[in-house]
């Protein structure tokens, strides 16, 4: 039980919500709204009478199978899922992977609210898939980078990048615990395995760190960055979950100090008159 409500409640609340016509059945005359106990058995391959027993509270836990298959019988949300899952067995599914999706048009407008912040929002295979002016000036050379090639892992164990990055030693496994992690959660993709293969062949660096299998969140901390024309930044960053887009997070940093600050102000002007 969650706050209340057991599972036979949720699932007998869920059933009578569906939408008999859509989901390919009879619309006819039904003594209940939704679907009724037999076919929901039915689209999730169990017996009606266990059903039935679920509904009651008197079916015993079903496993995490069973869960699933209930779940896309009665046509869950992700959060519902989670939910049926946190009410039958006390614990959240495994992961099942989705493709992020694009950002809305309200979060853009938090990322350009943020003048002197620099702000991105990321996947779990740390791809950039959205920023906002500065951190186009503070990572210049990272969103300058194709669409395809914006990946902060790949950028990191670049060699190119690392003879310019004072701290590597420390950012490098900070990173690649961190994607591991992540992407655990997130439900492993095809994308990150394919970028896992490809920095272990190139970089022995990294298949030493990916073998070591530690694991970090992404959390707050500081950020250390030597700009080509500012100098050394030195940024204060946190990161953000995004309700409802369970594979996007919001990285934020914050310059430390005023004369951060100020030298960012300087580079966010700069780029705006050239514009």
């Amino acid at each position: 039980m969650t706050n209340g409500i057991t599972l036979g409640e949720f699932l007998r609340d869920r059933r009578t919500k569906l939408d008999a016509v859509r989901l390919g059945y009879n619309g006819g005359r039904r003594r209940t709204p939704g679907l009724r106990r037999e076919e929901v058995a039915l689209r999730a391959g169990v017996s009606t009478t266990w059903y039935t027993w679920l509904e009651q509270g008197r079916g015993g836990a079903p496993s995490a199978e069973v869960l699933d298959r209930l779940a896309d019988a009665l046509t869950l949300t992700d959060t519902e899922r989670e939910h049926l899952f946190l009410l039958a067995q006390n614990r959240l599914p495994e992961a099942r992977h989705h493709e992020a999706e694009a950002i809305s048009p309200q979060l853009q407008r938090i990322l350009d609210a943020m003048e002197y912040s620099a702000a991105y929002v990321k996947t779990p295979e740390w791809d950039i898939i959205a920023w906002n002016r500065a951190a186009q000036v503070v990572f210049r050379d990272l969103i300058a980078l194709p669409d395809q090639e914006r990946n902060l892992l790949r950028v990191v164990f670049d060699p190119r990048v690392r003879a310019a990055m004072h701290n590597w030693e420390s950012v490098a496994p900070f990173v690649v615990a961190t994607f591991r992690a992540e992407t655990t959660r997130a439900g492993v993709s095809a994308h990150a395995n394919a970028l896992v293969d490809e920095l272990s062949l190139s970089s022995s660096e990294f298949r030493a760190l990916w073998r070591s299998h530690d694991v970090r969140t992404h959390g707050e901390g500081t950020k250390y960055i030597a700009h080509p024309t500012a100098g050394l930044l030195t940024l204060e960053y946190s990161a953000f979950a995004i309700d409802g887009q369970r594979r996007l997070a919001m990285v934020v940093y914050n310059p430390a100090t005023e004369k951060d600050k100020a030298m960012v102000r300087a580079l966010v002007e700069n780029q705006a008159a050239r514009l």
